[in-house]
């Protein structure tokens, strides 16, 4: 008796092998495509020579100065050099400050990087500007213009010192303030973007259940941006921490106040070449240490 699949499927297996083989024949081309979409993936893509050259370049010109830093270092008194209680003094001081300024930031940085996201007012565009136009604003030009706002004679420094008898300029809180200054706008850049990124949805749920808009943002807005907030403070601790310019137009070049370790490279260089290569390295290796240890868990996250 014929089987159901009728002569002419016998002979098409007959013809291809039977079914099984045909299975595998078919089996065996899907393969050999996915293992060429595989290989296809996996294979890098040559590098274009007007890209490679002008990127090695770019790199070599990054890389140079620090090489060039590390060749020069004079490594048989470095010991000695770094011994002298005026290098830990400017070391702990510049610590300190930026530590302290990077607090300041996260405390007014973090609202209004939310105010610049997630409320559209008037002029919000022209307050955006205003916020990172430190980041372009020469230094020395910032530390000045902390000088006409917050000096005895300024425009807010002459009540603060005739009302309160507070004066900031050439204090350790002069420094703080100029370090806030000019590092505060990266934590804002790196919340606000983060806050573009995050679902507001989550917010306006936890206000449909109740919260108000502070609690929302403490409980739910908070944890969704930690990683940007850290990568933002780390940025901003960072920038603080090689702040020179506004720094010693605001706050001076006083040892023990207001030194801090670029000021202090800077006197350096002008009597010691060998004292200021000395201190520049411990700043490398601490800017390196702490962007290493804290980039992969934090700035990757955003």
């Amino acid at each position: 008796m014929t089987s159901p699949s009728g002569p002419s499927d016998a002979g098409t297996e007959a013809r291809t092998g039977g079914p099984r083989r045909g299975r595998a024949r078919a089996g065996g081309r899907a393969g050999s495509g996915g293992r060429f979409r595989a290989g296809a993936r996996g294979r890098r893509a040559p590098v274009p020579v007007p890209l490679l050259v002008p990127a090695l370049i770019g790199l070599a010109f990054l890389v140079l100065p620090l090489i060039a830093l590390l060749v020069r270092t004079p490594w048989s008194s470095l010991p000695e050099q770094l011994a002298s209680a005026e290098v830990w003094q400017a070391l702990r001081l510049s610590l300190v400050c930026a530590t302290a300024a990077t607090a300041v930031s996260l405390v007014i940085g973090v609202p209004l990087a939310w105010l610049l996201a997630r409320v559209d007012f008037p002029g919000r565009g022209l307050v955006r500007a205003l916020v990172t136009l430190p980041l372009v604003l020469p230094p020395v030009v910032g530390g000045v213009a902390l000088l006409m706002a917050l000096g005895r004679n300024g425009v807010v420094g002459r009540w603060l010192d005739s009302w309160f008898g507070i004066t900031l300029p050439f204090t350790t809180t002069g420094v703080v303030l100029a370090e806030a200054f000019v590092a505060m706008p990266f934590l804002v850049i790196s919340v606000e973007g983060t806050l573009r990124a995050a679902d507001p949805r989550y917010e306006e749920a936890a206000t449909t259940l109740g919260a108000s808009r502070f609690t929302a943002f403490r409980r739910v807005t908070l944890p969704l941006i930690a990683p940007g907030i850290a990568a933002g403070a780390v940025l901003a601790w960072a920038r603080a921490l090689g702040e020179f310019g506004a720094t010693i137009t605001f706050a001076g070049n006083f040892p023990g106040r207001t030194q801090t370790m670029p000021l202090a490279v800077y006197l350096a260089l002008q009597s010691d070449p060998a004292a200021a290569i000395a201190l520049s390295l411990v700043l490398l290796a601490v800017s390196v240490a702490v962007l290493a240890g804290l980039r992969d868990r934090w700035m990757t996250a955003t």
